[in-house]
């Protein structure tokens, strides 16, 4: 029997950048919960292990700009939410935190990319169709957020 490696170790498939915004989720998730300081979040996800592998200088954008900037991220994306921030999944909310962030802060990164990273991790993390939700919000802030972009691939 043949055996698919990349199911059999899903570890090989990941890149560094999406293992920082897997890190990246995690640590936000913890502040959300806990309220805790960005740095002592920080130093506790360094030491997890697999962190030598993500890309450590996107994981410090990631964590770190979307707490700093969380009420500005919020606003931005307020507008095409249901509900009430606070009935947002932990998940749900950081993978927004994450995919708002790098929609505002990081042009280099196609929004299409973005959302893809954004539903993978509240597939990977979050319930069963929170996915869909991060999506069509996320969707929505591109519109917006990058107009032209997004005109351009239609």
């Amino acid at each position: 029997m043949t055996v698919n490696t990349q199911h059999a170790n899903p570890n090989k498939t990941r890149s560094p950048r999406h293992r920082a915004r897997e890190f990246a989720l995690q640590g936000i998730y913890q502040w959300l919960l806990n309220n805790e300081d960005s740095g002592v979040i920080d130093a506790h996800i360094r030491e997890a292990h697999g962190f030598d592998k993500a890309d450590r200088e996107h994981f410090d954008a990631l964590l770190h700009g979307a707490i700093n900037q969380s009420i500005q991220l919020r606003e931005e994306f307020v507008p095409f939410i249901d509900r009430g921030i606070a009935e947002l999944s932990p998940i749900e909310h950081a993978a927004l935190l994450i995919g708002a962030y790098e929609m505002k802060n990081h042009i280099e990164i196609p929004y299409r990319v973005i959302i893809n990273e954004a539903v993978e991790l509240t597939k990977s993390f979050g319930g069963q169709d929170g996915h869909k939700y991060v999506n069509g919000v996320l969707d929505k802030l591109a519109a917006r957020l990058r107009t032209v972009e997004v005109e351009n691939k239609k």
